[in-house]
């Protein structure tokens, strides 16, 4: 299956929506529900926060965040996250 998968270009895009969807288990009950919208471009994670503090908060933990995504999903698919 995996072979299909990745023969068919969609191993990327499977990836990306299974670390979407990790976002709430990895950053938190607290930070899930200020995130309004959450989307991949160009291997950023971009995360609208609706609390100005939560934002500055995310902020300092970006690095610590990223690694636990990526490891959620198994493979190097963020590199950075974006606060809109």
């Amino acid at each position: 299956m995996r072979v299909i998968i990745r023969q068919n270009g969609l191993e990327t895009p499977l990836l990306q929506k299974r670390l979407i969807e990790a976002w709430d288990n990895v950053a938190g009950e607290m930070i899930a529900k200020y995130t309004t919208e959450k989307y991949i471009r160009n291997q950023d994670l971009c995360v609208h926060i609706e609390n100005p503090a939560l934002r500055s908060e995310i902020s300092m933990m970006k690095t610590e965040l990223i690694a636990k995504l990526n490891n959620a999903v198994g493979g190097q698919v963020i590199r950075d996250i974006r606060l809109i």
